[in-house]
C-alpha cells in the first residue's frame, strides 16, 4: 500500500469513526452488553432487540479509539433487520480477517474491508472486536445461551471481556 492509498483509507477510517449512527440508547432492551478491552480501554455498549430471531432495534453508546469507532459505525449502519446467525458469524468472520489472514466479509458487510489492514495492529483487535463480541453476547443473553468466548489468540490477557 502506497502513502496516498494509506491516507484515503486513514481519511475513511476517521470519517466513519466521526458519524457513528444509533447511538441512541434503548429504554426496553432485550439485552444491554458493556464490552471493555483491558489492553487499550476502549469499551462499547449494546443494546439490542430480536424480534423473530432478526435485529429489530439497535443502540450503542461507544468510547474507543478510532478503528474501534469505526467498526461501531459500519455495524450500525447495517445491523437491524439483519438475522442473529448471520451477526454471530460476522463476528467470527472478523476475528478471523484480523488474526488469521482471513478474506474480509463480503455482502452487506463488505465495507468492513476498510479494517483489514488493521491485521497487523495487534493492539487493537479487541477495539475494533468489541462491537461484534457484545453484539454476539446480547444475542446469545437473549437467545438463553451460554456467551460466546470472548476473543483471545490462545496468549495472555483476552482482546474483550465483559465489563
Amino acid at each position: 500500500m502506497n502513502e496516498q492509498e494509506l491516507q484515503r483509507l486513514y481519511a475513511q477510517v476517521v470519517e466513519l469513526a466521526k458519524n457513528i449512527p444509533l447511538t441512541q440508547r434503548l429504554d426496553d432492551a432485550d439485552a444491554t452488553v458493556t464490552m471493555v478491552s483491558p489492553l487499550c480501554g476502549s469499551q462499547v455498549t449494546v443494546d439490542l432487540e430480536l424480534q423473530d430471531g432478526t435485529v429489530s432495534a439497535f443502540g450503542q453508546k461507544v468510547r474507543a479509539c478510532t478503528l474501534g469507532a469505526a467498526a461501531a459505525s459500519i455495524v450500525a449502519r447495517h445491523v437491524v433487520g439483519k438475522d442473529a446467525d448471520e451477526l454471530l458469524a460476522l463476528r467470527d468472520t472478523v476475528r478471523h480477517m484480523l488474526k488469521d489472514d482471513g478474506a474480509p466479509p463480503a455482502g452487506a458487510w463488505s465495507e468492513l474491508e476498510v479494517l483489514e489492514p488493521a491485521r497487523d495492529l495487534i493492539s487493537r483487535h479487541g477495539s475494533i472486536m468489541l462491537i461484534f463480541d457484545a453484539v454476539a453476547e446480547a444475542i446469545d443473553e437473549i437467545q438463553g445461551r451460554t456467551p460466546s468466548p470472548p476473543t483471545k489468540d490462545g496468549k495472555g490477557i483476552p482482546d474483550t471481556m465483559r465489563a
